[in-house]
Order: structure tokens, then C-alpha cells, then sequence
């Protein structure tokens, strides 16, 4: 029957606290291995090839399963990406695409290309919905949704609320907008906006509100998901809490919550979810 791994994002597990050495990567596994995740993601934006190229061996130790979110600057920068994600069995590679065209007509191209060199090198990949990238603009997206069909997505809805400012309650227009990017969209990560900050504190009574929304949005993702898979299939949720400057800190520089813990929640809930859809469905 159709599953659900939840994942953790190495960039995610940074701390970058003032005066405090990061943990070792050895450790980071650890953690996250001892935590239950079904596995890691590497941000090659915020590590490069080289360095990522090391953690192999963890992955296989820890038995943990990897996800790869490349940022190519050219339509070959993709390649050797591709190529890695075989060599770590990766589930699918994530393409926050820095080739960004100004129009629609231009970006088809960009898109249909990447899509084409991962069918020939055998990868599945999704486009994350992602700001400062070919996918920065909610509607500019639905329209490259429309003209190219074959065009899966990552669904980073934080992005999407942020940048369109969207205003509580969310509108039904705004919600349709979503709507379209979630049954569209074949994984989700999981971070809390506002319309005025792209990652609040999940427990401050005054985002209680954001985190229903993005709650219902990540029920109405997988359920669109449940629908349309295989018995055999996997739908990805990755907890994708930033360190700082994401995650937002006081005047000593430190964080105002423990991301850790927020990831934990966030896959409690995401994972309640998802029996609760299973109930339905038996």
C-alpha cells in the first residue's frame, strides 16, 4: 500500500550558533537514524559536491534513505547532480533552478530541458516551489504547470505564502491557488510561514493559526497524493527548519526555539495524518 517516509535536511540540522563548533556529520546521522527518520536530505546549496560526496558512507551505515536538492546555475549544471544521485540511490533529486527566465515562453524550455536529461540519466526529479528561483512566482508557475504537463512538483508552500503575502484567513481564491500546486506536487517539506516571515516559531500561541493552515494544506497534499499512487509508492515529507537566518534569533544571536523539537512536532502531525488517512481509505 502507498507510505510515507518523513525525512530531515542536513542544512536543517546546522545549528550556527555564535562560538559553537557544528556538530560532527557523524553525529548529525546519528541523531536522526536514533530519531526514526527515513532519511536525509543534502542541500547542495548549502554544502558543495565535495563535501556532500563524503556523507555516502553514513547514509549506508544508517541505512537511511537520501533526497538531493540541487540549485543549477546552467541547464548542465544538472548533470553531475543526476549522476550523484545514482551513486547514493537517491530517492528523486529536488531542482531549485537558478536559470530564471523573465517570461513563461522562455522558462518552458529551461524546464522541458531538465526534464529531459534526467530521463536520460534515469532520475526522477521534482521542482520545488521555491523563491529566487524558475519556480519564485505562484503564478507564474501554474501558467509553466499548464504548458508543460510532465512538470511534477516539490510543494515548499511557505515559499508561496510569503512571497504573495497572503492575508488570514486565506482567502478561497489564494486556497484554489494552492490547491493546484498540491495535486500537482509529489513530495512536501514542512516549514511554517507567516505572511511576513518565512518560518515562525511553531509553538507562539500568535502562529497557531499558520500552523493549521499549513496543516490542511499538508492533508489536502497527501491526500491528493494517496489518490493518484501506486500500491507500491512512497510520498516524501521533508522537515526543512532552517538555521539562522531562517530560523529568526534574539540580540544575543541566538534562536527563539529549538528547531529540533519543531521538526519532531511537525512529523507527529504530518504522521497523524496520514493514519487518519488510512482510516478513511479501509
Amino acid at each position: 500500500m502507498p507510505r510515507l517516509e518523513v525525512f530531515q535536511s542536513l542544512w536543517a540540522m546546522e545549528m550556527r550558533r555564535p562560538g559553537v563548533p557544528e556538530r560532527p556529520a557523524e553525529e548529525t546521522f546519528d541523531r536522526v537514524a536514533e530519531a526514526g527518520y527515513h532519511g536525509l536530505a543534502i542541500d547542495l546549496g548549502a554544502t558543495d559536491m565535495e563535501t556532500a560526496l563524503k556523507t555516502r558512507p553514513l547514509f549506508a551505515r544508517h541505512g537511511l534513505g537520501c533526497l538531493i536538492n540541487a540549485f543549477p546555475r546552467t541547464i548542465e549544471d544538472l548533470r553531475p547532480v543526476l549522476r550523484m544521485a545514482k551513486d547514493f540511490d537517491a530517492r528523486f533529486v529536488n531542482i531549485i533552478g537558478q536559470v530564471m527566465p523573465l517570461s513563461v515562453d522562455d522558462m518552458i524550455p529551461v524546464v522541458r530541458a531538465w526534464i529531459a536529461m534526467a530521463a536520460e540519466e534515469g532520475v526522477p526529479i521534482l521542482f520545488e516551489t521555491h523563491r529566487n528561483c524558475i519556480t519564485n512566482d505562484l503564478f507564474a508557475t501554474l501558467l509553466l504547470l499548464d504548458a508543460v504537463p510532465e512538470m511534477r512538483l516539490c510543494a515548499d508552500l511557505s515559499h508561496y505564502l510569503l512571497d504573495r503575502e497572503f492575508n488570514y484567513p486565506i482567502s478561497a481564491e489564494d486556497d484554489a491557488l494552492i490547491q493546484r500546486i498540491l495535486r500537482r506536487s509529489d513530495s512536501l517539506q514542512g516549514r511554517v510561514a507567516s505572511r511576513e516571515q518565512i518560518q515562525v516559531q511553531i509553538d507562539f500561541p500568535q502562529h497557531r493559526k499558520w500552523l493549521e493552515v499549513f496543516a490542511r494544506w499538508w492533508e489536502n497534499g497527501l491526500r491528493s497524493w494517496r489518490a493518484r499512487a501506486g500500491a507500491d509508492e512512497a510520498v516524501n515529507f521533508l522537515c526543512e527548519l532552517g538555521p539562522p537566518e531562517y530560523a529568526i534569533t534574539g540580540p544575543d544571536g541566538l534562536e527563539l526555539s529549538d528547531r529540533w523539537q519543531e521538526a519532531l512536532q511537525i512529523r507527529k502531525i504530518v504522521e497523524d495524518i496520514w493514519a487518519r488517512l488510512e482510516r478513511e481509505d479501509t
